[in-house]
């Protein structure tokens, strides 16, 4: 199967925006990138996905694009951005050495804010080549197609990126998405659309590859941190090595973009629409932006406003903070911050001090603690460095009690893998799918024993989509196409 030039040429140029071309459908981001996940197979939403795109392409197009003007030009433009990047990361760890404080990171809750909020995006990782898996016998879709099959990990669970990322968010309590900002899932939504539209939005999805597999110093920066903080680190490791500009994504994303330029016509064309496609890359709410954006005050507010729905009413009278009891406190959202504030007054909360110097920690943790399980772990990291204040900066984890010999620099997420390795634990269960009770994983072997050749690939390409992939039967079919394109 071959994608015809005529299948991206017949589309017209974006139109300009407008309040109708940003519309987005369904109402709200969230609310479309949910619809566009759960569709599983391509082509399902290609109408609005174009709608989408066609907008986004124009919200663009009046930015200044960092693109070379002929792509012949590539290489040296990729191998020069990445040299500027690990110069600047050099000059970075010059600075830190000499005592300069972390560029992102104030403390835990805030790199944990972080990893929150670009989960929309990390969710979907890869997810804009999605659509072009039908047409793996096409040699020019080699290097897309390689770059997407590593995106899954070939099929092992501790190399999907998905996976990956799914775990991290498990470990620290960060799984629920409520209430995240509606702009934090343009860039999934954007991935998500051009996978549903890869035949129209050729150039766009190989000009959006090309800047997304560039290496950014923000990368080397947020890996280098949350090592520094006792995080793991090691889902943007992972992107440090595999986008370098020798032998991996970088370097495919550039040779995917000479393998696809027409030798036939229509190359002008060609490269502007993968110019729009790399403008694509940088549309959204990103990752310093994201980081910059950080509010501790506000991120309190937002958490105890999400749980007074569920604390109103649950409290008992006798506990009154200002004059009135809990229950009225939580009556009405508006009022949290001045609950927050009368906390404080009461000596609830003593803020810049030892958390376990306010009465209120202690209903959250200790032998004692009333409101166990009320908050999520992210929630109490997030209310232990706002009570804590400026000496949050250590990076302290909540459930650590600090001694007063306690240094400034915490053990960094390597020393203390490496010390839980010596100890015969693994920081990551990567377990095998063959001998998981999975339903989708016997259905995948069931079906595939009574299709025919074309069903089966059907069937595999089902799987793997940016929903699925990253399951036992995701994981599976990964492996089973692979043996299908190397001819096994």
């Amino acid at each position: 199967m071959y994608i015809s030039a005529n299948d991206w040429l017949s589309r017209p140029p974006a139109a300009p925006p407008g309040p109708a071309a940003l519309a987005v459908p369904g109402g709200t981001l969230a609310n479309f990138y949910g619809r566009l996940l759960a569709a599983d197979t391509t082509g399902e939403l290609n109408k609005e996905a174009g709608l989408f795109l066609d907008a986004q392409i124009a919200g663009c197009a009046g930015l200044p694009c960092e693109l070379p003007a002929s792509p012949q030009e590539l290489e040296s433009w990729m191998f020069a951005g990445a040299q500027r990047a690990t110069a600047a990361y050099s000059h970075y760890l010059e600075e830190r050495q000499a005592g300069a404080p972390r560029r992102f990171f104030g403390n835990r809750a805030h790199a944990l804010y972080f990893l929150r909020a670009v989960a929309p995006t990390k969710l979907v990782d890869g997810a804009w080549l999605y659509g072009l898996l039908k047409h793996w016998r096409n040699p020019r879709f080699a290097d897309l197609l390689r770059t997407y099959v590593e995106e899954l990990g070939d099929g092992a669970a501790d190399k999907n990126h998905v996976v990956i990322y799914r775990a991290l968010m498990a470990r620290y309590g960060l799984e629920s998405l409520d209430s995240l900002d509606d702009g934090l899932y343009t860039q999934g939504v954007i991935q998500l659309a051009l996978a549903s539209s890869a035949e129209e939005y050729l150039p766009e999805v190989i000009g959006f590859n090309l800047g997304y597999e560039q290496l950014p110093l923000h990368l080397l920066i947020t890996a280098y941190e949350l090592n520094e903080l006792g995080l793991d680190p090691y889902y943007f490791t992972l992107h440090v090595t595999v986008d370098n500009p020798d032998t991996g994504h970088a370097k495919r994303a550039v040779q995917a973009v000479l393998d696809n330029l027409p030798r036939l016509g229509h190359a002008e064309d060609f490269w502007r629409r993968v110019r729009q496609g790399f403008q694509l890359s940088n549309a959204g709410i990103g990752s310093t932006d994201v980081i910059a954006g950080f509010d501790i005050e506000r991120e309190v507010v937002r958490i105890f406003s999400h749980k007074s729905a569920a604390g109103h009413g649950a409290h008992s009278d006798y506990c009154r903070v200002a004059g009135r009891n809990i229950n009225d406190w939580l009556a009405r959202k508006e009022d949290i911050p001045e609950f927050l504030g009368a906390l404080q007054k009461a000596g609830w909360i003593k803020r810049g001090a030892p958390v376990e110097e306010s009465r209120f920690w202690g209903l959250l943790q200790g032998p004692r603690a009333e409101m166990f399980g009320v908050f999520s772990p992210y929630e109490l990291q997030l209310i232990h460095d706002w009570i804590r204040g400026e000496a949050s900066q250590d990076g302290g984890a909540y459930t650590e009690v600090l001694s007063e010999a306690a240094t400034v620099r915490r053990p960094s997420f390597r020393v203390a893998a490496r010390l839980a390795a010596n100890r015969g634990e693994s920081a990551f269960d990567a377990a095998a799918t063959d001998d998981l009770l999975d339903v989708d994983l016997q259905a995948l072997a069931q079906q595939l024993a009574t299709l025919d050749e074309i069903g089966q690939a059907r069937l595999l390409l089902q799987a793997m989509a940016p929903s699925q992939h990253w399951t036992p039967a995701g994981l599976q079919a990964t492996r089973l196409f692979m043996q299908r394109m190397a001819g096994l």
